[in-house]
């Protein structure tokens, strides 16, 4: 074998080692969902991959209409969200970008063939040129690592936008099985109001009303009615933001149910230790600017390493003048003359000390939220708890009291029907303390990357 075929040889061995790397069958999907699924409490995907085909289409629509055939809990909703969303779906695929990027990272560059052929005064001369691009061969493994990093850190970016999604629908649940309660409970109201005009238009008539009286009384019943129309339509509102985090539509759409009221308030809080660690050491938006900020130290390595060597190939030659056969080597390497290469390094730098502030800010912040949040959700249980163990008891006992003597014709129909509007006030105002729990919980969860530890009560 002559040194040109051996030359092929060896670089076809080396084309063929930078070939190994392959693509997996699910782009890494199944490594950022057991993340998300470990942290939500919710699968994010129908047999461990994403849909790709009918097959596919058929079992995720399977699992979505078996979660809709009843009324939808906060954890169904946050399964059929991680299933069903189509902006989380799409970000699911930048996955399988990334991997393709790493097993690109991975591959030598294609040799290049060169042929010529020319003929002059009946001599036929030919020449070929096989070059490798050997500055490719040598930053190759520090390529690789970059991407493996660069992988990484996308991996745990979709894992937390999964979280997410799964904290907003959390949310979205909340405000509307909250915004649904409050609207039925605002339609009670209004049936009482309007039963308390028609009275005072009736005492009104028999002379035991004056004017004003049946005027206030009328003036309550038109409010009602008002504040039944805001209910309505804030319930509207807090629904399809929760369908659009669903992803559903048409009869979907329609037809799923929610509970007809809020979970309970547990009978206590949750006890949390030390919340700024938990956020720092788990948070996966922070392990994500971590690894940006390795990656980009190594690309600084890598363009330190290339500054003053960009272009280097090695070829073989081999050339036919007429009957004879020259062979040899060209070597082609970009001289350094004008650009010494300063400038890719400056920028390298302050790349790298950007990605250093992004995580350091990132670092401070995430403290600040999780300090802030959980403030919040001590506050919001706390006043929760006040509503349920201090007002609403004694708003009813105070509208027995009255009842009573009213009965006994102690009180008048006037107290009778202010002390319903202050009972309604009240309702009302727990209803919004407990939905300001939930959500303050689950902003909790989502400022410390995850699910918070199981205590006695009832979870939304």
């Amino acid at each position: 074998m002559n040194r040109f075929h051996e030359f092929a040889a060896g670089a076809g061995l080396l084309l063929t080692l930078g070939g190994c790397a392959t693509l997996s069958g699910d782009g890494g999907f199944g490594a950022a969902a057991a993340i998300s699924e470990q942290r939500s409490g919710a699968r994010a995907s129908v047999a461990g991959r994403l849909p790709r085909n009918d097959e596919d289409a058929r079992a995720l629509a399977a699992v979505i209409r078996q979660k809709l055939e009843q009324p939808l809990s906060a954890d169904d909703a946050v399964q059929v969200a991680l299933l069903n969303n189509r902006s989380l779906r799409a970000t699911y695929w930048s996955l399988g970008v990334a991997e393709a990027d790493l097993v690109q990272a991975g591959r030598l560059q294609n040799p290049v063939l060169d042929f010529k052929r020319s003929r002059g005064d009946g001599v036929i001369g030919i020449e070929r040129t096989l070059t490798f691009n050997l500055l490719g061969l040598i930053t190759t493994p520090m390529a690789g690592r970059i991407e493996g990093r660069r992988y990484e850190q996308v991996k745990l970016l979709v894992a937390n936008a999964a979280l997410q999604t799964a904290a907003d629908t959390r949310r979205a649940w909340i405000d509307a099985v909250a915004a649904g309660q409050s609207s039925d409970y605002a339609q009670q109201v209004e049936a009482s109001a309007q039963a308390s005009a028609e009275l005072a238009e009736r005492m009104r008539k028999a002379g035991n009303w004056s004017a004003l009286d049946l005027a206030r009384e009328q003036a309550y019943h038109a409010q009602t009615v008002a504040d039944v129309a805001h209910a309505r339509q804030a319930a509207v509102a807090a629904r399809e933001k929760l369908t659009r985090l669903l992803g559903l539509s048409g009869e979907q759409a329609i037809g799923y149910r929610l509970p007809d009221h809020l979970p309970d308030l547990p009978a206590a809080p949750r006890a949390l230790a030390d919340v700024e660690q938990t956020a720092i050491d788990e948070r996966l938006d922070i392990r994500a600017a971590r690894l940006d900020t390795e990656q980009t130290a190594a690309t600084l390595g890598l363009t330190r390493t290339t500054r003053f060597i960009n272009v280097l190939d090695l070829g073989a030659v081999r050339n036919t003048d007429g009957g004879a056969a020259t062979r040899g080597y060209e070597l082609t390497l970009e001289i350094p003359l004008f650009d010494w290469g300063a400038a890719r390094v400056a920028r390298a730098e302050a790349t790298y000390m950007q990605s250093v502030n992004q995580l350091a800010q990132a670092v401070i912040d995430a403290r600040s939220e999780a300090r802030e949040n959980h403030a919040a959700y001590r506050s919001a249980y706390d006043l929760a708890r006040h509503y349920r163990d201090q007002v609403i008891p004694l708003r009813k006992q105070i509208s027995d009291q009255i009842l009573l003597r009213y009965n006994g014709m102690l009180m008048s129909v006037f107290e009778l029907l202010a002390d319903a509007r202050e009972q309604a006030t009240a309702v009302s105002a727990y209803i919004g303390a407990l939905k300001d729990y939930w959500t303050a919980q689950a902003n909790l969860e989502a400022a410390l990357g995850g699910r918070l530890p199981p205590t006695q009560g009832v979870q939304p």
